[in-house]
């Protein structure tokens, strides 16, 4: 891989990351069309590990920006802040679900859905879905707005983690479930965005942990530190002006635009495929 190929995959990863548009997806067709991971089994495994490592760019860029939430829970641990402890056990309970399916089904999932064609076709109906309820994700954010930790249970913490399982398949997109469900649960735009990307941290963290443990090396010898590094960065500076796009954009723009994104992408790399 040369640095140029990883500064694109950063910037891929930075900028989806936290769009409903699904980072893994786009990942997965820029490294085909790339030829990256193509050679054999460990070419593959290098590649999936890379496009996973990255995510920590991107974990960083929403660690600064939500600084303030991170310092309270860090006083929630010490005691000193009831309402950043209970945001913390509440991002626990939203992880659970999807650390229990992922730990049991991710060599499944890595082998039969890491491919093209089950991208596009999760790409789709992620689109008829947004398009479908497009009124009803319509949550403007309020002039007075309530705190995020004034709207969230641990049973409505649970529902968004139960829905953020359905994004281990790649193309359906963390952040569509996530915010998607947060709206219906009847969160204002805002706390479903930001209780969307703290989820993401723990998510994305935990999914980086493990793959730089068991398959860290394996990256490390097939790419070498540079690209790694320059993937992270571009991972990280892209995601900063995404995330602040995204918060500004859906506030007063909602979802649907999204939905129309992905059918298009899905139908042009559907004739891709075929062609």
């Amino acid at each position: 891989m040369t640095w140029w190929q990883a500064l694109i995959l950063g910037l891929i990863e930075g900028i989806t990351e936290y769009l409903p548009v699904s980072s893994t997806g786009h990942l997965v067709v820029a490294q085909q069309l790339l030829g990256i991971g193509v050679a054999g089994e460990e070419a593959k495994m290098a590649a999936d590990a890379f496009a996973i490592c990255i995510q920590a760019g991107a974990i960083l860029a929403v660690l600064g920006i939500y600084r303030a939430r991170v310092w309270q829970m860090c006083l929630g641990l010490a005691g000193k802040d009831k309402d950043g402890l209970r945001l913390l056990c509440f991002l626990v309970i939203a992880f659970i679900p999807a650390a229990i399916i992922g730990l049991t089904l991710d060599s499944w999932i890595k082998t039969q859905l890491f491919g093209m064609l089950p991208i596009v076709i999760a790409w789709f109906i992620g689109g008829l879905y947004l398009l479908a309820f497009k009124k009803k994700l319509e949550r403007k954010t309020l002039e007075n707005e309530p705190d995020m930790m004034q709207q969230l249970t641990w049973k409505k913490c649970l529902s968004i983690g139960l829905f953020q399982c359905v994004a281990v398949c790649p193309g359906v997109s963390r952040s569509l479930m996530t915010i998607s469900s947060g709206l219906f649960l009847g969160l204002t735009m805002g706390a479903a965005l930001e209780f969307s990307f703290l989820l993401g941290v723990v998510t994305l963290g935990a999914a980086t942990v493990k793959d730089a443990f068991f398959q860290g090396q394996l990256m490390l010898d097939t790419y070498g530190w540079t690209p790694i590094i320059v993937g992270m960065l571009a991972s990280w500076g892209s995601a900063v002006i995404a995330v602040k796009w995204l918060l500004s954009f859906l506030k007063r723009r909602g979802l649907g635009v999204f939905g129309w994104y992905r059918i298009i992408l899905a139908l042009v790399i559907g004739v891709y495929l075929f062609i």
